[in-house]
């Protein structure tokens, strides 16, 4: 994320659009006391700095996290290129230890987590091996708690 500079108002819209991403625009702008348009304009500048990055929809039965070994180091940017390129991945970390690349993906069942690893990641010149681990269930998850950004 870049660096943006968030004032208090920016930061209690936040809050609101992390408890509940579809809470509508006029509702959060009472809350802040602004008008509508003001509320459009800081999500939009929000939006385009990178601080909001889309919603998530839950519909897959399947997490798993890969760690990817490439062949050669030197293959790292044309493979992860490549990997953008594959629908069920919605995360790539360049990692330490084991492997080069830990990817997170979604799908549908583990037919479909199978097709895409021998289909899909395991076609990819560059990568060596994969080594698959399968999310039994979610322990929890969060968004990051903006409080300790100073204003």
């Amino acid at each position: 994320m870049p660096k943006t500079s968030l004032d208090a108002i920016d930061r209690k819209i936040l809050k609101y659009l992390i408890k509940n991403a579809r809470m509508p625009f006029l509702e959060i702008a009472r809350e802040c006391g602004i008008s509508g348009a003001a509320i459009h304009q800081r999500i939009r500048k929000l939006d385009d700095s990178g601080v909001i990055l889309g919603s998530r929809l839950i519909v897959f039965d399947v997490c798993a996290h890969i760690s990817i070994t490439l062949k050669d180091p030197q293959l790292l940017k044309q493979t992860v290129e490549q990997l953008k390129e594959i629908p069920e991945i919605v995360e790539a970390h360049f990692i330490t230890g084991s492997g080069n690349i830990l990817v997170k993906l979604y799908c549908v069942d583990n037919e479909h987590l199978m097709r895409t690893i021998f289909d899909g990641i395991l076609r990819i010149q560059g990568v060596s091996s994969t080594e698959t681990q399968i999310s039994l269930q979610e322990a929890f998850q969060r968004q990051v708690n903006i409080d300790f950004i100073e204003e």
